[in-house]
């Protein structure tokens, strides 16, 4: 049995308070639960491969955080003694002699065996302690065999000291009823995880052997979801992590065929799983082609599970779930009192079965808040009348975790559904018809955990059209309520101003303005005269101003006022130089660097003329690289003015022994987008994993980037699988500094196989035998390697965080994309595959990035949907009005369906609409005026089907408009014959006119020739000019469909008459095209 988590460390924390707890109950309740025992002795056995539960061991976890095979511990009012071999002391000894001084004030004495001894001397050591205290009883957990040449040995010096042994089995079943929050959510993790492999797993295999009547062995089954439940948690789309701490407690056991044993035992139909050895049970039975018999005993059973699960409520007593289902058997069903077991299950936690808290008719112990049960009800040894002999006995079973809150209790399986609709199946069995009084049967995503089968199956009945419609129908009914609790929220919001004011800002502080642009503080600063440029344009760079002759005098002007400049030539002789100013009024001038004030005297443009080109060229190139490096310089500065201050990054030094690691978590040789700014060659670099945050390097000591966990709003790691890089991103709350770049996205990665790789080898051409060269079979299994190594790297550097103190105290996770979900679209520029997580809606690959949280999100509008569209966009709203609506364009329409039931399942309200809509305007509308969209009904105007039947007639302006087009049948193609659509055209222009129709091809080509020859048309036109005619005739009649209009069948232009002639011309090439073009055939 796999130790919870792999990591042996003792929490000091949790060993105080349950010393404190251990103690205090052993203290209270010694004559009631623990025999009256003033010590006592509990002996851990050695590690086995089989599945056991030892209140031993139990002890061990729950005390000390995981299980110390082979030692004794041994508990007394003012001592704890350790008996132990040699490895453990080290483990155990400075931690548990503090955490007891400090819980309880004993003291602890440690007993280390060596290697070949059988610790005889330490037992005799502990016992001479026992038989010191006054009237001696020693407490010992008296079910448990010894196993083990210690433990053997321990029951032999126990034998023989003539000490009185009582048992403590109630004492510990007592102490571990009640969980601290910390089991709770292990047992809740472990009821997440057995129904979600239920869920996707083991429901959709059985109902695929179902119904393509495979023989499959119980074994068979039995290996599938074990191999299943051991897959990492995100395999399963279960946001639990992975390694170690997930493990079964029971084999998973098929039953069918007439043969069922519902003991809790070997072999039981228990299929369980532990989450940090806490256990979580849920039973369900599956019903094949039952009779009515059969479907109203299990209906009985619902009821009188429902009714155990309502009488679980603090102060009342064990025995009063039994009861109540009791009752309702013996009102509903009289006949299957006796099939009724004895108990309605047990409580569940480290144990599978915790002996104390049984729920039968004589345990009158009282319920207490955070109990958790395993609330089990069966009918066995049921009979019916069948034609076949393993359909004649039949058993029933359900039970679910259950956990006892202050104001009732909390199904933590209750995601596995156990309505009769839910979990009987119906098929063609074609022996027996099935009875009137059956309810309606479908099949549906049943949930977990035990299976029972009892017949035979052939073929699933209900159908798939049957089963979306009642998908759709429960889908539209739960958008139906999130429709209104979507108004009402926004129209609080609203009412409190809270979407109309954005909480996101540019960031930026304002600029200089006119009276801090300061060229030269005083006279002294200014560059000394020389001969050489008296009189000339001067440009300071190291004051960063420019130095203007203006009526013999130089003046001198920050290079911020500059607005432009430029240079120009007359003639051959003359160069002219212009500098143009921001001043107030002006189009287009930065208000933020002048102020205008009525006293002050602002120089709009100056011009200059020199017969030195050279000079002038010069002066420019000064000027514009000035002003650029000045721009660039102050909009950093802005940029960085608007950070908020973090905290500093605590940095683990190697070597400090205060710290729970010596060295930091690493992952070498990463790459970081975006990337640091300069021309230089990039480096990869180190990101690492401090006290409280992550710091990414390079060689360089200017390159380097910290990331806080406080500031960590969303942490993905993305493994490669169909993609070319492992990657590990970060979405953060507030903007940091990369470089010279601000960015809220942060990205490591490592490209597991080369983008562009030269195929062939670099030749031209490749031979057959080429493509099974063993060097190339080689690489790619080196690839393959690499990329599998890459993913483990990442992989367990995640886990590893997982695992941090300070990491999960902020709830931060790495969140995994499911990919079985995800889509392709256009967020951008570019198509990019879009996949949802647990947490998010991302794509991390292509840049810009894209995460969106569902909490973020106020509406999702899919747009052009329907009328034949292959491809549909998505508008997703923001709750902040002020936002720009973010766009997903280019949608394949097969993935429709995968994104309304994500957006229905993380509680997103959807539209649909047939149009794009101008979301500007419509955000402005709401904005201006919030009293009138609530009024009119929020968000409603955006739902197609509340719309009514008047308004679905309306020609709209911007929409298509199919009043005149012919309805098209489901066979017909998008791309149809260019003669199909001249036909349409033809209807279309003689639509209400009494024109005669019906006219044969020949006819129409002898009007055309009597036509043309009135009209006095040559026949003898050369060959080449007929083509050439006829190709000029055929391109104009060929015009492909408009990008805007949708779906649209490709027609002709419409002409206003076109001639017979013409037409007869267009007809003739098109059938000799039909025939001889080779791109037609």
């Amino acid at each position: 049995m796999a130790a919870g988590g792999g990591n042996n460390a003792i929490d000091a924390n949790t060993l105080v308070r349950r010393l404190k707890a251990l103690y205090s109950h052993w203290r209270e309740q010694r004559d009631e639960l623990w025999g009256s025992c003033n010590a006592f002795a509990v002996a851990t056995p050695p590690e086995s491969q089989n599945i056991r539960y030892l209140k031993s061991s139990s002890l061990n976890i729950w005390l000390l955080g995981t299980e110390f095979p082979e030692t004794i511990m041994f508990f007394s009012d003012k001592k704890i003694h350790f008996l132990c071999s040699q490895k453990k002391p080290s483990l155990l000894f400075d931690v548990v002699k503090k955490s007891a001084k400090e819980a309880v004030g004993v003291d602890v004495v440690m007993h280390v065996k060596a290697k070949n001894d059988g610790g005889s001397t330490q037992m005799d050591s502990i016992l001479r302690t026992v038989e010191s205290l006054d009237s001696p009883v020693l407490g010992v957990i008296a079910r448990e065999a010894p196993d083990g040449e210690l433990l053997e040995k321990w029951a032999e010096k126990l034998k023989s000291s003539g000490l009185q042994l009582n048992d403590i089995s109630n004492g510990l079943a007592h102490l571990f009823a009640v969980k601290e929050a910390g089991e709770l959510t292990n047992v809740k993790n472990a009821a997440y995880l057995t129904a979600s492999v239920m869920k996707l797993f083991v429901v959709p295999k059985l109902e695929k052997v179902i119904d393509e009547e495979t023989k499959v062995t119980h074994s068979s089954l039995m290996d599938y979801t074990e191999r299943t439940i051991l897959k990492p948690p995100i395999k399963i789309k279960a946001k639990l992590k992975a390694g170690g701490n997930v493990d079964i407690c029971y084999l998973p056991i098929f039953q069918s065929g007439g043969k069922f044993d519902l003991k809790p035992s070997a072999s039981s139909n228990d299929d369980l799983l532990y989450y940090n050895n806490y256990c979580a049970n849920l039973a369900r039975t599956f019903l094949i082609d039952s009779n009515a018999a059969q479907s109203k005993a299990y209906q009985v059973l619902l009821k009188a599970h429902e009714a155990a699960l309502g009488a679980l409520k603090p102060g009342n007593k064990a025995c009063l779930v039994y009861k109540a289902a009791l009752a309702v058997i013996e009102k509903e069903a009289p006949e299957l009192t006796a099939n009724l077991t004895k108990s309605a299950g047990t409580g569940i936690g480290l144990e599978f079965r915790e002996s104390g808290l049984t729920l039968n008719e004589k345990n009158d112990r009282v319920l207490k808040t955070c109990m958790v049960l395993n609330v089990s009800l069966r009918f066995q040894n049921l009979q019916t009348k069948s034609s076949k002999a393993k359909s004649q006995n039949y058993a029933l079973l359900l039970a679910d975790t259950v956990i006892i809150t202050a104001d009732g209790h909390q199904v933590v399986t209750a995601l596995s559904t156990k309505s009769f609709k839910d979990v009987a199946y119906s098929f063609n069995d074609g022996e027996q018809q099935l009875s009137d009084e059956k309810a309606p049967m479908r099949v549906v995503e049943s949930k977990r955990n035990e299976l029972l089968l009892y017949s035979k199956a052939t073929t699933l009945r209900s159908s798939d059209n049957h089963e979306m419609s009642c998908k759709e129908e429960r889908r539209r009914q739960h958008q139906a309520k999130l429709a209104r609790q979507k108004n009402d929220e926004t129209a609080q919001r609203l009412a409190g101003g809270g979407s109309i004011s954005s909480a996101i800002g540019d960031g930026r502080s304002s600029s200089r303005t006119s009276n801090d642009l300061i060229a030269y503080k005083n006279v002294n600063d200014l560059l000394p005269p020389t001969r050489d440029r008296k009189l000339m344009i001067v440009v300071d760079q190291r004051n960063e101003s420019i130095l203007i002759p203006l009526y013999g005098c130089m003046v001198p002007f920050h290079i911020s006022t500059v607005k432009t400049v430029s240079s120009q030539s007359d003639t051959s002789v003359n160069c002219y130089i212009r500098i143009i100013f921001n001043v107030p009024g002006a189009p287009f001038s930065s208000k933020s660097v002048v102020k205008n004030q009525q006293t002050d005297i602002f120089l709009k443009e100056v011009s200059f003329r020199s017969k030195d080109s050279s000079h002038i060229s010069e002066v420019v190139q000064q000027i514009k690289r000035l002003r650029r490096n000045v721009s660039s310089r102050e909009s950093e500065k802005a940029e960085r003015a608007s950070l908020v201050t973090q905290e500093k990054l605590r940095v683990l030094a190697a070597g400090n022994n205060n710290n729970k690691f010596i060295k930091p978590m690493r992952l070498t040789d990463v790459w970081i987008r975006p990337p640091f700014a300069g021309r230089g060659r990039k480096l990869p670099g180190t990101i690492e994993a401090h006290d409280n945050g992550f710091r990414y390097g390079t060689s360089r000591n200017d390159e380097r980037v910290d990331i806080l966990f406080s500031n960590i709003k969303h942490a993905f790691f993305q493994s490669a699988e169909k993609e070319m890089i492992t990657l590990i991103h970060f979405h953060l709350y507030n903007h940091i500094m990369v470089g010279d770049k601000k960015t809220k996205d942060v990205q490591f990665y490592v490209e597991v196989m080369d983008v562009a790789q030269t195929l062939g080898g670099g030749s031209s051409k490749r031979s057959a035998a080429a493509y099974y060269d063993p060097e190339e079979i080689e690489e790619e299994q080196r690839e393959r390697d690499r990329k599998n190594k890459m993913n483990m790297d990442f992989q367990n550097f995640v886990n590893l965080v997982n695992d941090l103190s300070k990491f999960k105290s902020l709830d931060l996770e790495f969140d995994q994309p499911l990919r079985e979900l995800g889509f392709h679209g256009v967020p951008h520029k570019a198509s990019a595959f879009i996949v949802p997580t647990s947490s998010c809606l991302v794509e991390l690959i292509e840049t810009p990035f894209f995460v969106v949280a569902p909490s973020e999100i106020e509406i999702v509008n899919l747009e052009r949907v329907g009328l034949g569209q292959k491809n549909f966009d998505m508008a997703i709203v923001f709750k902040d009005f002020k936002c720009d609506v973010l766009r997903i364009d280019s949608i394949p329409c097969t993935s429709l369906d995968g994104i309304k039931e994500w957006l229905d399942t993380t509680d997103i309200k959807y539209y649909e609409s047939r149009l794009n809509m101008n979301w500007r305007a419509i955000l402005k509308t709401i904005i201006d005026d919030p009293k009138n969209f609530v009024d009119e009904g929020g968000w409603e105007f955006l739902n197609l089907e509340a719309a009514s039947d008047s308004d679905s007639g309306e020609e709209s302006d911007q929409g298509y408009e199919p009043s005149d087009v012919e309805p098209e049948s489901e066979s017909e193609d998008d791309d149809g014959s260019d003669s199909a659509s001249l036909d349409d055209e033809e209807e279309d222009e003689e639509e209400g006119s009494e024109e005669e129709e019906g006219k044969t091809w020949e006819e129409l080509e002898r009007e055309a020739t009597n036509a043309d020859k009135e009209k006095g048309v040559e026949e003898s036109d050369s060959e080449e000019e007929r083509k050439r005619r006829k190709l000029k005739a055929f391109g104009k009649s060929r015009v492909g469909p408009s990008s805007s209009s949708g779906p649209k069948r490709p027609k002709f232009t419409r002409c206003i008459s076109p001639s017979i002639a013409d037409i007869m011309l267009m007809r003739w090439l098109w059938l000799n095209l039909e025939r001889n073009h080779p791109l037609l055939e």
